[in-house]
């Protein structure tokens, strides 16, 4: 075979263009409806027209094709429904005429269960060199680490076989045993497999589910050491006997995981970089370069040899395994909102409808693709923006045939269509007749002419496949910028993540005196001189110059200086927001009067527009208020929804206005000849009155696009009994939510009352503080009486769930307004409780002659119990927490230690309740795995680089002598992380449950003698589906104990502020303030983990426990970093210095913090 045409380079893969091309989608031949070896040499001019260097063909060899082939029942020979061996061999004779490379695939983990090698294996008798072609097991027992990869399709990775009487394994599919690379023989057949294909003239072999070769007990059968063994040994074989050969891995891993694939760069040449891919998307919907560049950060760099394989979309869904649970969630959330496009891990979609079909974007998606350190990857059919269909099944929506004309069939074949393999694009937006081939080819304007251009100049430079890479940090981080440069090519790329025009930054000083020159249209920009380089982008734009993020520029919103006037020339008021003009005007105003509102949580986002996307008309009282569902817009992130209740009052001289705190707009309504204010219904107590009817009444009010109805989880009998004497009032002080208390005020103090909770800011789906609160009642299964009292949670409390309102549209996931519960009199939150503790704490022990390095501190060793028994019947009498705390610490710390103990034992009992149904799958705990480790740290990665970003951008806003703290804090951005990776270095063996979310001081309520555990919503900056995802209930843990740090650095600080505490003196008592966090700590944790042992989802082992807690509490910490920073710049230096503190122990100690103070300070009186 000759090569004459292709250059001698063993290195070519690096300056390569793939392109993916499945045979049977890409041109039929012969008519049968099937795309064949003929059509595919026929379409070699067009393929090396757009610029491809590489064809990476999907496999063609025999098979059942239930997984398109990839279950192979023959790997030396051709399917004949796509020919035959000579037909690949003029194919492949074409191709290198052409200088195109071909890739194919080599499946080496498993086969098609038709496979001889099968067929013959289960016929052998057990032991046999035959039977041992395959996995085998008496029973599906083994291998339990390893996780179930189509988690949509196959419940375990053994299936029972009847003829051999045994189990056997599979990573993929049932009908896919994996084959057994313990067998020589096994591994000698794959290197005749290899000879075979090489020896034909292949350039290339993609290795299929790599990662999967061997299986091991007591691991998760992934990555292990034999198979980098046996790829060593594969690499070896192919350097000796054939020349300019390349492997590409398919490792669908973490980087440093795929970066192994490399070896020392005698493993595989390349690899494709799956993680990078999720977040080219991410970060283009976040408009935030911040998920490129972190997992970048995390790439190792790799053998010079080699090269990552990028990649937009390919055959397969949009894999989302190597991102967080989060990140996960975020996807699914803004690209497959019809779950119909979600299948396994990811969202089976093709680029272009990702994209939403904007040209603007999928140009910036491929000029990263295309710029970033790799060789790019593009799919069929991308090139022209093709379209899918979800609703084929399996992933076949995105192998649809080839779109080449508007002519029958696409131009794909002469077939009758109903023969064709499967049916072309009929979409309106993608029809075969509007996007394809022909059309394209024809308009210069078109994508594919955009594409064709971008493989041109990428195969102009080497410095894209061969260049170094360094990013540039622009404070923009909507921009996204970095250099390549390669044997005197220089390369800056400036790409606009953003789909507004955006102003840049960069520090181009090692460039000083270049010229940039924009590559495409080769015009010169100003030379670079000293100082920044400045930049401005339009929407979705990006630059690649031979030779990058400014705050946004849209104004801030102003308060409210004069209320705008909407003319309503006919109907009632209520027309404002039906009829264009004075609806606009009222969206136009709604940014400046939202910003006034203390339960808008969009304050430090720039709204870009508001829009009423519903109106429901309420009846009460001979009048009528308006409840609006407004859509936020945000020229950053995603849209958010608010409720928002109107109501309308005629005035003849506004100051008369009872309302003046809540006016919204004036409002001339001409047919009537009124004047009116409109104003905040719920400033109206016949408003608020009416609404509890309508939830006891049960009755529902349709709007323009969905209705109001009450959801009820009592007869709406037994809740109106009573409810005419009951006055509303607005719980003060509140601040994302309104909370409305019903009580009668001539009934005695015990009297029944009920607080309905209105949230402002709705979602689509259950909220979680109604779900939970639900789901505890329903649970307790108490029968409640018209007027019942707080009932118990085995000692604990809660208050029980009555009902809640809800926004409901056809085929959309419902939307909580509001939930109806009991309310508590005369209580005080836990955070005031503790304040006022540790005010009466301070005083003590100012006045104390104990010398503070004479007490006592607890032990470590106090804070580890023995959660393997798990018993079941723990006897609370001989587990007292506080059995072992010196007198001295009950004088000085009083009753709190016993609140302590009891906040512990609440929230053990709360974690028991909400893991307690097994049944319902929305609570019923699920085990942690190694994949859920490595996105917990993932997240707790993304959430430090953000965090220390923003800390970074907000430097110079923070007082002198706390710039300094947060430098220290940024400086040691390596060892966080590595302080996070230990998540990740043990095997944890826990489980994830429903927790509170949000669990501090706040969010219990206190009696006078005992303890509510109240608002399950969690953190409600966070979206609806990621506060109900399942965790470990240690995060609940965390959240608490950093609470009473917070309360404590608070208390004291009180002191100073009040004159009580002299500031010459704060180090002093900074100490006895560990001394109260010290004790109160351990007597919270030990007091949880006696009661929590009673459940099955704490870790196995101290150790575990340890690293788990240690990360959540860190992860706690950098969180109030970011949080005090936007909302409360004046505390940040409590968390800031809590992280360092946290940063510098590397046991348990960082409960005892006044451990730290001693070993760092000295004792102090």
């Amino acid at each position: 075979m000759s090569h004459s045409i292709l250059k001698d380079d063993p290195l070519w893969f690096k300056d390569a263009v793939i392109y993916e091309v499945p045979v049977r989608a890409f041109a039929d031949s012969n008519g049968d409806g099937i795309g064949d070896f003929g059509g595919l040499k026929d379409k070699l001019d067009y393929i090396q027209e757009l610029g491809v260097t590489a064809l990476w063909i999907l496999p063609f060899f025999p098979s059942p094709l239930k997984d398109d082939g990839y279950d192979i029942a023959d790997y030396n020979s051709v399917n004949p429904i796509y020919g035959n061996l000579e037909d690949f061999k003029e194919f492949l004779r074409e191709s290198h005429k052409r200088g195109i490379r071909v890739i194919i695939e080599l499946i080496v983990n498993h086969t098609s269960d038709q496979h001889p090698w099968f067929q013959q294996a289960r016929k052998a008798p057990p032991g046999s060199p035959e039977r041992d072609f395959y996995v085998w097991n008496d029973n599906p027992s083994k291998y339990q680490g390893a996780r179930i990869i189509f988690q949509d399709f196959e419940h375990s990775n053994w299936s029972w076989d009847s003829v051999a009487n045994a189990y056997y394994w599979h990573r993929f599919y049932s009908h896919q045993p994996d084959l057994n690379y313990e067998n020589l023989a096994v591994q000698k057949a794959i290197l005749e497999v290899v000879d075979f294909w090489l020896e034909m003239g292949v350039d290339g072999l993609r290795l299929d589910a790599v990662p999967y070769l061997y299986e091991e007990e007591g691991t998760n059968c992934e990555n292990l050491p034999q198979t980098h063994t046996f790829l060593q040994d594969l690499r070896s074989h192919i350097d000796e006997k054939f020349p300019n050969r390349m492997l590409l891995a398919e490792a669908n891993q973490w980087p440093e995981d795929a970066a192994a694939y490399f070896g020392r760069g005698d493993e595989c040449h390349m690899n494709f970089h799956f993680p990078l891919m999720p977040r080219l998307f991410m970060a283009l919907k976040m408009e935030d370069s911040f998920p490129i560049i972190d997992i970048l950060q995390q790439t190792p760099q790799i053998p010079n040899n080699c090269q990552w394989a990028l990649f937009l979309r390919n055959h397969d869904e949009l894999t989302l395994e190597m991102v967080s649970d989060e990140d996960r969630d975020y996807m699914y959330r803004v690209y497959a909102q019809d779950p119909q496009a979600r299948i396994n891990l990811g969202i089976r979609r093709r680029l272009s409808p990702l994209m939403e079909n904007d040209r603007r974007r999928i140009e910036l998606l491929n000029s990263l693709l295309f710029s970033l350190p790799g060789t790019p990857v593009l799919y069929y059919g991308d090139e022209i923006g093709m379209g899918d269909n979800i609703y084929l099944g399996d992933r076949n929506g995105v192998r649809t045939p080839m779109q080449w004309s508007a002519d029958r069939n696409a131009g794909f074949s002469r077939t009758n269509p109903q023969r064709l393999y499967a049916p072309p694009i009929l979409d309106p937006e993608y029809h075969y007749e509007a996007i394809n081939v022909e059309a394209q080819r024809s308009n210069t304007n078109a994508l594919w002419w955009s594409m064709k251009r971008l493989i041109a100049t990428r195969k102009r430079f080497q410095a894209f496949g061969r260049g170094s890479f360094e990013f540039l940090y622009p404070d923009n981080r909507k921009v996204l910028a970095f250099t390549r440069t390669y044997a005197g090519e220089h390369i800056l790329v400036v790409a606009n993540l953003s789909r507004f025009v955006q102003t840049v930054e960069l520090d181009l000083s090692p460039f000083q005196g270049m010229k940039p020159v924009e590559i495409f249209g080769r015009t010169e920009f100003p030379a670079i001189a000293e100082g920044s380089y400045f930049l401005s982008l339009s929407p979705y734009a990006f630059y690649w110059f031979t030779l990058q993020i400014e705050e946004n520029l849209t104004p801030s919103p102003v308060p409210v200086t004069q209320l705008p006037t909407l003319e309503v020339p006919t109907g009632p008021w209520p027309s404002a927001f039906y009829q264009n003009d004075p609806k606009t005007r009222f969206e136009l105003h709604l940014p400046h009067y939202l910003i006034t509102r203390s339960w808008f949580t969009g304050k430090s986002r720039t709204i870009q527009s508001t829009q009423i996307v519903d109106v429901i008309p309420i009846p009460y009282q001979n009048r009528e208020a308006q409840i609006l569902l407004i859509q936020v817009n945000y020229t950053e992130g995603a849209a958010e929804t608010y409720a928002f209740s109107i109501a309308y009052e005629a005035i003849s001289v506004e100051e008369d206005l009872m309302y003046s705190d809540r006016m919204v707009a004036k409002i001339n309504v001409q047919e009537f000849g009124e004047t009116g204010i409109l104003y905040e219904a719920s400033a109206d107590p016949d408003f608020l009155r009416f609404m509890l009817e309508a939830i006891a009444n049960g009755w529902q009010y349709q709007g323009i696009a969905g209705k109001i109805v009450p959801y009820l989880f009592k007869t709406p009998e037994q809740l109106s009994q009573g409810i005419e004497s009951l006055d509303p009032q607005v719980l003060r002080g509140e601040h994302k939510h309104t909370s409305i208390i019903y009580s009668d005020p001539q009934a005695e103090v015990d009297r029944h009352h009920l607080v309905l909770k209105l949230f402002r800011q709705i979602e689509e789906g259950i909220n979680a503080d109604l779900e939970i609160g639900e789901f505890l009642t329903r649970r307790i299964s108490l029968d409640l009486e018209p007027n019942p009292k707080t009932f118990s949670l085995r000692s604990g409390e809660i208050t029980p769930f009555y009902g809640s309102l809800e926004y409901r549209r056809p085929g959309k996931p419902s939307m909580t307004i509001g939930v109806l519960r009991d309310f508590i009199p005369d209580i005080r939150d836990g955070w005031s409780y503790t304040l006022d503790n540790l005010r009466g704490y301070f005083e003590q022990v100012m006045a104390t002659p104990i010398e503070i390095a004479d007490l006592p501190l607890p032990n470590l060793k106090d804070f580890t119990l023995d959660v393997t028994s798990k018993s079941t019947d723990l006897d609370l009498e001989s587990h007292d927490s506080m059995a072992e705390i010196p007198e001295v610490v009950y004088s000085l710390i009083g009753s709190y230690l016993s609140s302590a103990e009891r906040l512990g034992q609440y929230m053990a009992e709360f974690h028991l309740a909400l893991a307690s149904d097994l049944d319902n799958r929305h609570f019923a705990p699920e085990p942690f795995s190694s994949f859920y480790q490595r996105s917990i740290y993932q997240y707790m990665r993304n959430l430090s680089g953000k965090t220390l970003l923003f800390l970074q951008k907000r430097l110079n806003r923070l007082p002198e002598d706390w710039q300094s703290i947060a430098m220290d804090l940024i400086n040691r951005k390596d060892q966080l992380l590595k302080r996070f990776g230990s998540v990740i270095d043990l095997k944890i063996t826990a489980l994830r449950t429903r927790c509170h979310g949000d669990y501090h001081l706040e969010q219990v309520l206190y009696t006078g003698k005992d303890f509510v555990i109240t608002n399950f919503e969690g953190e409600t900056n966070r979206p609806l589906s990621e506060r109900r995802m399942k965790r470990s209930p240690l995060r609940d843990v965390a959240g608490m104990l950093q609470s009473f740090h917070y309360a404590a650095s608070v208390a004291l600080q009180q002191e100073v502020d009040n004159g009580m505490i002299d500031p010459d003196n704060l180090s002093d008592m900074e100490q006895w303030s560990d001394f109260w966090c010290s004790w109160v700590n351990l007597v919270f944790v030990k007091a949880y983990l006696q009661n929590a042992s009673q459940g099955n989802f704490l870790p196995d082992t101290p150790r575990e426990m340890q690293v788990l807690l240690d990360a959540y509490i860190l992860e706690k910490s950098v969180y109030a970093i970011s949080y005090e920073l936007t909302h409360r710049p004046t505390w940040v230096r409590i968390p800031l210095s809590r992280t360092l503190k946290l940063l510098q122990v590397s046991d348990m100690s960082y409960l005892i913090p006044l451990l730290q103070s001693r070993s760092t300070s000295g004792s102090h009186g």
